[in-house]
């Protein structure tokens, strides 16, 4: 009888691949990647073979004024802004589909700065741009891209260059290579 009862019982699902990128908002090689790998890797793909965690700091530096965070960022003051306005927008939105959608429409726009409402109407209306403003201009955002910082400064390997892409929490020059040539047929293959 066990037997017949187990029959119909599917096999656990497998694990998902956990993918974290750590990158900027106005870096080239980064906005390709987050553009032409990422998010149709996770369109593409069901629900459940791989997560995704996105930290927006990269080659940043921070430092401690008066007791503020203050950053500084490779690409200048505006790639700070972009990089703040997508933690914000994570902070505020939680889930990551709506999310990772404007995030995309922000990377594979024009600017990643000044097309916040425009992509917020498309993909997440529900959202309010204000608050993410608010949270952009006000400690929350310090705060937040501070543990971005932490996070990034903990990479062990310490990262060389952005895009810094981990697979299952590892980094390899080769993880790195095939993620960057094919993400999706990189994600199959370690999909168990």
């Amino acid at each position: 009888q066990a037997e017949s009862r187990c029959a119909n019982l599917s096999p656990p699902p497998a694990a998902p691949v956990e993918l974290s990128l750590f990158y900027e908002s106005l870096c080239p090689a980064c906005r390709s990647f987050l553009v032409h790998q990422l998010f149709p890797a996770w369109l593409l793909l069901p629900d459940g073979v791989f997560n995704v965690t996105l930290v927006p700091y990269g080659n940043a530096q921070e430092r401690n004024v008066s007791g503020k965070w203050q950053f500084q960022c490779q690409h200048g003051p505006e790639e700070c802004l972009g990089n703040m306005i997508e933690t914000c927008l994570m902070h505020e939105a939680e889930d990551f589909g709506t999310y990772f959608r404007v995030i995309f429409c922000l990377e594979s726009g024009s600017s990643v700065t000044k097309n916040l409402e425009a992509c917020l109407q498309v993909h997440a209306p529900q959202l309010d741009g204000g608050r993410i403003a608010a949270c952009v201009q006000g400690d929350v955002g310090a705060a937040l891209m501070h543990r971005n910082a932490q996070i990034t400064e903990a990479l062990d390997p310490p990262h060389e260059y952005v895009p810094w892409i981990l697979i299952n929490g590892k980094h390899t020059d080769e993880l790195q290579a095939q993620a960057e040539a094919s993400l999706l047929g990189l994600i199959c293959h370690l999909y168990q």
